[in-house]
């Protein structure tokens, strides 16, 4: 016996579709955790551990280690102080912290925490990467306007790339190149990192002020997060693929190398998330609402969780200049999660 829907209940049945649809959002992507870090302090970069249950987070003077289902606390690192990132070196069984007012690193053992050493840097060391290529760890001097690469067998620092500005981010292709995002030059460098040398500058313009960089090292794409802008371009010869807008204040970009998403948190509240479609069609599906501040980014590529650093602040006179007031013990980890 055939069922037959009257046209009432079809126009219910497709008015309860439409709002799950809305209610989800565009990308299915929403908020579904907030893990709360009662201490005192600011905080810049975080890192998802790829081997482990573990999630880092710089916040002042160390680095808080949370359990990244539940958000309980596992240990810190101190004495970090002015911590910008962290960064593995899996292979060695070492973690990195880019302290960036003590001008140095802090490693520690990635099974134990325990603080194994520090090594000089250039100045205000900020975002920092491991390359997997060299088995070296990265770091971005902000005040030096150069690359420290330490290598992790022994300790020290084997080279100094100098950069021409200011190296807000860098990420490496795994074939010998890293790319740095020049944020006061609006540019690209190209780095061969098997020379310590910069061989090709491109500029990222109609983008301005990159910060955050991730990318996609199958389709040659790099991700520069701008003002209001995610430039794509090719790292084969800096040609722009495409701009898409995003949400204000971005200061990260992650991306799920299996969903094929490219994730760029910014500050006004949101969570840009842009669908590689193919290697030179991007589409931004949604903005994902998250929390006022929420500027930087770790995506775990095994649980697709993403996670965003945030706090509460103050309330701001109309007109008021600058960044508002953190209210203290409000420091948090937005989640978001599909």
């Amino acid at each position: 016996m055939k069922k037959i829907i009257f046209p009432a209940l079809l126009i219910g049945i497709l008015i309860h579709s439409l709002q799950m649809l809305n209610a989800q959002g565009a990308s299915g992507y929403k908020v579904t955790k907030t893990f709360h870090i009662a201490s005192s302090g600011g905080w810049d970069y975080i890192s998802a551990d790829p081997n482990s249950n573990k999630l880092y987070v710089s916040h002042g003077t160390q680095v808080n280690i949370l359990d990244k289902k539940t958000g309980d606390s596992l240990g810190f690192i101190p004495n970090t102080t002015g911590v910008h990132g962290i960064a593995f070196a899996q292979p060695f069984g070492k973690g990195y912290t880019s302290n960036g007012r003590l001008n140095n690193v802090t490693v520690f053992d990635l099974k134990t925490a325990a603080v194994l050493g520090q090594v000089a840097t250039g100045e205000n060391p900020d975002a920092i990467m491991y390359n997997a290529y060299l088995k070296k760890i990265i770091t971005c001097n902000g005040r030096s306007q150069s690359l420290s690469v330490i290598d992790p067998a022994t300790g020290s620092v084997v080279a100094t790339i100098p950069v021409g500005g200011k190296p807000e981010t860098a990420v490496s292709d795994d074939q010998g190149k890293v790319f740095v995002n020049i944020e006061d030059k609006n540019e690209i460098a190209e780095v061969d990192i098997t020379t310590n040398a910069v061989i090709a500058r491109w500029p990222l313009a109609p983008g301005d002020g990159p910060t955050g960089l991730a990318m996609d090292t199958k389709t040659h794409r790099l991700f520069a997060g701008c003002q209001k802008m995610l430039i794509v371009m090719s790292s084969d010869d800096g040609k722009i693929i495409a701009n898409v807008a995003i949400g204000n204040g971005c200061d990260g970009v992650g991306f799920d190398s299996k969903r094929k998403l490219v994730f760029a948190s910014c500050g006004e509240g949101v969570v840009s998330v842009v669908q590689e479609v193919s290697a030179n069609e991007f589409t931004n599906i949604e903005n994902v609402p998250t929390k006022r501040g929420a500027r930087t980014i770790a995506v775990d590529e095994k649980t697709h969780a993403v996670f965003m650093p945030a706090a509460d602040y103050q309330p701001q006179a109309a007109g008021a200049q600058g960044r508002p007031q953190m209210i203290p013990g409000t420091f948090q980890i937005v989640v978001v999660e599909k």
